[in-house]
């Protein structure tokens, strides 16, 4: 009996002594609070490849397509012939035109002989002022017959080079409307072209999502067909205009160059940091949290000061915080030093 009653007393000493010491332990360790924080969200939208400069070629006179050098798909340098359409009227208006210089250019030199010869009359006195007048105004009329003639014959030049479709840069053949013996006509489509150097990625994104602030941040970029990672656009422009039907604005994302095996129509997924729901988000130091096979957690301090092990369920990392969805409440505290807390359970 006495030495039971000894054991009983030794326990109810013992007790507060357990508690005064998880107290002071609670407050050995270094702790933080969890925290609402206001931080941009990430989300997925779906974005379609385009291309920055893209031409579609249509002729500037009619005639049939007697040549084509080029199919759908090709790589074409700036200033190759892509298709020839038939210029025999026109070679021919050039050659009378240039014929008609020549008649131009020889009545002109008869003028000048006979004006030279007036004057050299007017000068011993064997003509009159008038006979010298009418000269030189003949001279001045063959003179410009000439330079009418010359336009006319540069016209006609120019006119003849229409019938040579020529690539105006760098760049693939997307689409080909036309077939060879095709009748050209002006304003009607022959081709399509693009430069495949500068891609960019158009998405279209809600009103409600839309933060100008928020595009400063970094943006990135999934590509359908491209290794998984994400790529970091070298521009991003918020359209200044929102679609009446849809209420969504367009935003433009510039590839980085040298990307390959890229083409305009190509999906793509883009993540944009969009405004965050005020005080949606507990955020504890990422340094806090424990990670023991497939499970997380944090060492929470209790009532008593003393650390437990609770099980957490994390979101995505902001900064040296990272979100918890679930396992906290608001205002608990958690030790930063999860080590040291283990030593202490």
């Amino acid at each position: 009996m006495r030495r039971r009653y000894v054991f009983g007393l030794l326990m109810l000493a013992t007790v507060p002594w357990n508690v005064s010491l998880a107290q002071a332990v609670g407050q050995s360790l270094s702790v933080s609070t969890v925290q609402r924080l206001n931080v941009p969200v990430r989300a997925g939208f779906d974005g379609t490849v385009e291309a920055v400069r893209r031409t579609v070629i249509a002729p500037q006179v009619a005639g049939a397509v007697i040549a084509l050098a080029v199919r759908e798909g090709d790589a074409v340098r700036q200033g190759q012939v892509l298709l020839r359409i038939d210029s025999t009227a026109s070679d021919q208006a050039a050659a009378a035109s240039q014929a008609q210089v020549q008649v131009a250019q020889s009545v002109l030199n008869v003028a000048a002989k006979e004006l030279k010869r007036q004057r050299q009359l007017h000068h011993k006195q064997y003509i009159s002022d008038a006979a010298l007048e009418r000269a030189q105004a003949q001279y001045q009329a063959s003179s410009a017959t000439l330079e009418a003639q010359l336009a006319q014959a540069a016209g006609a030049g120019t006119q003849s080079d229409f019938h040579l479709i020529r690539a105006p840069y760098d760049g693939i053949v997307s689409g080909l409307a036309v077939a060879l013996g095709d009748m050209a006509m002006p304003g009607r489509p022959l081709l399509e072209l693009y430069d495949p150097a500068h891609l960019r990625v158009a998405v279209a994104v809600a009103q409600s999502a839309i933060d100008a602030s928020l595009l400063e941040a970094q943006v990135e970029i999934e590509l359908a067909g491209q290794p998984p990672r994400r790529l970091v656009p070298v521009g991003t422009r918020l359209l200044p205009v929102m679609d009446t039907g849809t209420h969504t604005a367009r935003i433009h994302l510039a590839l980085p160059f040298g990307i390959q095996a890229v083409a305009p129509g190509m999906f793509a997924k883009v993540w944009l940091p969009v405004p965050a729901v005020a005080g949606s988000g507990l955020y504890v130091p990422a340094r806090a949290v424990v990670i023991r096979a497939e499970l997380a957690g944090v060492y929470v301090i209790g009532p008593d000061g003393a650390p437990r092990l609770r099980q957490v369920r994390l979101g995505p990392a902001y900064g040296d915080k990272i979100e918890v969805l679930s396992g906290l409440d608001y205002g608990e505290r958690v030790a930063l030093d999860p080590q040291a807390a283990a030593r202490l359970h």
